[in-house]
């Protein structure tokens, strides 16, 4: 797979569909300054809507239209690209997405179901659906298209100037962190964080392979894969990257920080990578330059309501 032929692909699809996000830099959340990506800015308040478009942008959508299985964020960016793009949309979302997500994917209009359990009970409905239907499933984060168009992110953030040394980016079923990966191919130091309650890029290093996790936790409804993607997995263990845990207490106090140091209202998953410096879970060399991707901002409640 030529990935930077992919991403530059992606990124040429997705131009006026997706935001660029803005960058900055802080002395407010550690000891050394720090690079922040504030992708919770992005449409929908979270990467995903970069694979979303990417995918609905490259293939013929069929007449029955699109489904999607998510923990929440995934769903929002696949309903919202899809009213933009013309296409129907079901999506499937957990009990555990909350009532900001369920309520951020119905204000786009598409049809959705609420199933109970986690992120994979709904993945096992979605793909029912599609084999009834005929819909297209636009997976979550173990998909080509996916991938790349997440990917698309590292290399904006490059264009806007990027200087860090080392990457902390919050893994859940791995599409963001993958992209990243795809894009920078060893060109920077790469750190992925995950909260200790689901750890399954952690756990699949372990074991050398993709396995099931538990999955608990703050961060479940964005992070909360039972299962790390392949493609994530061989890209992680091809590059020989660093896997830190962090626990639920370490999340909310780096997503207090943000707040309190810049405003910055996120989730407990795109706090999570910050959660990483602050509790001690990477430490970085004397000099290293670090930076942190923010990577998602619907926060239950909603502030607004």
């Amino acid at each position: 797979m030529d990935w930077k032929a992919q991403i530059n692909a992606a990124a040429e699809r997705i131009a006026g569909h997706a935001q660029v996000t803005p960058v900055m830099q802080s002395a407010s959340l550690w000891e050394r300054p720090v690079d922040l990506k504030l992708e919770h800015l992005q449409h929908m308040g979270s990467f995903k809507a970069r694979g979303a478009f990417n995918t609905l942008a490259a293939v013929d959508v069929p007449e029955a239209g699109i489904v999607a299985a998510s923990g929440g964020n995934h769903g929002a960016a696949v309903a919202y690209a899809a009213r933009m793009l013309g296409h129907r949309a079901r999506i499937f979302v957990p009990e555990i997405a909350g009532p900001a997500k369920i309520g951020l994917i119905e204000r786009t209009g598409a049809d959705l179901t609420v199933v109970p359990g986690e992120y994979a009970d709904a993945a096992d409905m979605a793909r029912r659906f599609e084999e009834e239907q005929g819909a297209m499933q636009v997976h979550a984060y173990d998909a080509d298209l996916t991938v790349a168009g997440q990917g698309t992110l590292m290399r904006e953030w490059e264009a806007q100037g990027l200087a860090a040394d080392t990457v902390l980016i919050a893994v859940g079923g791995g599409g963001l962190i993958a992209g990243a990966l795809a894009w920078l191919q060893g060109a920077r130091k790469v750190v992925a964080v995950e909260p200790g309650s689901c750890n399954a890029l952690a756990a699949a290093l372990d074991a050398g392979a993709p396995v099931d996790v538990p999955v608990s936790g703050v961060a479940a409804n964005a992070l909360g894969a039972r299962r790390i993607g392949q493609i994530a997995y061989d890209l992680a263990a091809a590059q020989g990257i660093s896997c830190v845990t962090v626990p639920d207490g370490a999340i909310l106090e780096a997503q207090k920080t943000l707040w309190q140091a810049h405003r910055l209202l996120v989730e407990p998953a795109g706090a999570c990578a910050l959660a990483a410096l602050q509790w001690g879970a990477y430490v970085p060399e004397p000099g290293e330059r670090v930076a942190v991707l923010v990577c998602g901002g619907n926060v239950a409640p909603d502030p607004l309501g």
